[in-house]
């Protein structure tokens, strides 16, 4: 009797999953797929905040060389003091 008793009670997570359920199945497959495709593509598309940090390491990168090629052939040393 205990058992049936608890069955009856749901959490309401599983009463919100149910009635989520229900409202997929109302959906035609054809567009069930087609959401699926576009979350998939959604995941695996490089987002824009990747491609920014890409493209900032490369302009550091960058900076750092001309820096260093900079430092060293604008300090000339005067070898000829006499």
């Amino acid at each position: 009797m205990g058992k049936k008793d608890a069955s009856t009670a749901r959490l309401p997570v599983d009463q919100y999953r149910k009635q989520i359920g229900k409202q997929d199945y109302k959906k035609t497959k054809v567009a069930l797929k087609l959401n699926r495709l576009k979350a998939e593509a959604k995941r695996s598309a490089p987002g824009i905040r990747e491609t920014i940090l890409v493209i900032l390491a490369v302009l550091l990168f960058l900076l750092c060389i001309y820096a260093f090629f900079y430092l060293n052939l604008s300090t000339e040393i005067n070898l000829d003091a006499d």
